[in-house]
C-alpha cells in the first residue's frame, strides 16, 4: 500500500481496495472508503501519518465490507472523525446484518455472515445527496452511481479527479471474475449513462491498478456495458427452457467455467436474481411453480 498523487490535493492509496484521499489546507484529510478490516485501516493510518496527514472526514462510497471494513478502526482511533454516506448506504452501514440477510434470503448461516458482521455499533454522521456539497470549506460533487449497491455514490474533487467506487470494474477484474456482483441491473445501466457524461480528467476505481484518463475510461465503460449485456442475453437464451434461479447459475458456471466458493455462490446467485428481475420487468419472462420449484422462462 502506498500514497500516490493524482492531481493537486487529490491522492489515492493503492491497495486491494483503493482509498481516495483529499488533503485540505489545514492538513486534515478526507478519506474515500476505509478498506476491508481493522488491519487495513491501520495500514492506511500509518501511510497517512508518514506524510503528516490526519484523518478527519470519511465518505463511504457504499456499504460493502471491502470498502467500509475499516470504519470502526477510524472511529475508535480518530475521535471526532465525521462519517458520510448516502441515505440508502447508511442503512446498511449501521445495520451490518442486512447485507448477508439479503444475500441469503433469510437469517444466514454463520459461514456466510461472519465476514460481514461487526462486534460494535457504527453510526453515520451525515447523509449525502447527489449534487454539490462543501466539506471543510472545499467543494465536492456527489454522484449517484447505484447498481452494484443500491445507494452507491462517487465523489468528484476540484482537482478534476473522480472516485467511482465499484461503479465500473477494471479489465483485470472482468478477466478474472467476468460475472459481476450487481444489486439492480436497471440502475447499473443508468449509471453507465451517468459515467459517460462525466467531465473529469482522472478517474479512480475501487479495484484497479491504474488511474484512468477520459479516453481510457470510455473504453472501460464499453467493456463493462458489453459484459453486462452479454450476460443479460445469455440468461435470456438459457430461459428458452424453464429453469430455476439455481439452475441458471449452474448453467452459467458450466458455460463460463466460473469457479465459486461458498460466499461467492450467494453473490452470484444474487446477481442472477437481479438479472431475472430486470428481464421480468422488461416483460421478457414469465414464471410457473411446479412441484415446489419456481421456474422462469421466455415469453
Amino acid at each position: 500500500m502506498r500514497l500516490e498523487k493524482i492531481n493537486g490535493n487529490s491522492f489515492y492509496i493503492a491497495a486491494p481496495t483503493n482509498i481516495g484521499v483529499f488533503q485540505f489546507k489545514d492538513r486534515y484529510t478526507l478519506l474515500l472508503d476505509t478498506g476491508d478490516n481493522n488491519q487495513q485501516g491501520r495500514k492506511i493510518s500509518d501511510i497517512l501519518r508518514e506524510h503528516n496527514l490526519n484523518v478527519k472526514y470519511i465518505i463511504n462510497t457504499h456499504n460493502h465490507i471491502d470498502h467500509a471494513g475499516g470504519n470502526l478502526f477510524f472511529r475508535e482511533h480518530f475521535p471526532g472523525t465525521q462519517f458520510y454516506a448516502s441515505a440508502e448506504e447508511k442503512l446498511f452501514l449501521e445495520n451490518t446484518y442486512l447485507f448477508p440477510a439479503y444475500l441469503y434470503g433469510g437469517s444466514p448461516v454463520e459461514e456466510l455472515s461472519r465476514h460481514f458482521l461487526r462486534s460494535k455499533q457504527f453510526l453515520v454522521d451525515d447523509i449525502l445527496n447527489p449534487g454539490n456539497i462543501k466539506i471543510n470549506e472545499e467543494k465536492f460533487e456527489v454522484i449517484s452511481l447505484a447498481g452494484h449497491a443500491r445507494g452507491q455514490i462517487g465523489i468528484g474533487t476540484r482537482d478534476r479527479v473522480c472516485f467511482l467506487g465499484d461503479a465500473l470494474f477494471s479489465q483485470e477484474i472482468i478477466a478474472k471474475y467476468s460475472f459481476p456482483f450487481l444489486f439492480d441491473i436497471a440502475q447499473q445501466l443508468s449509471t453507465y449513462n451517468t459515467i459517460a457524461e462525466l467531465d473529469y480528467d482522472y478517474y479512480v476505481l475501487g479495484h484497479a491498478e491504474q488511474v484512468y484518463n477520459p479516453g481510457e475510461l470510455q473504453e472501460l465503460l464499453k467493456l463493462n456495458r458489453d459484459n453486462l449485456n452479454y450476460y443479460l442475453e445469455l440468461v435470456l437464451d438459457l430461459l428458452i427452457q424453464p429453469k430455476t434461479r439455481e439452475e441458471i447459475l449452474e448453467e452459467l458456471c458450466i458455460l463460463k467455467e466460473l469457479e465459486i466458493d461458498f460466499k461467492e455462490y450467494y453473490f452470484s446467485l444474487s446477481t442472477v436474481a437481479a438479472i431475472i428481475s430486470h428481464l421480468y420487468h422488461q416483460e421478457f419472462l414469465d414464471y410457473q411453480i411446479e412441484n415446489g420449484k419456481l421456474y422462469y422462462y421466455q415469453k
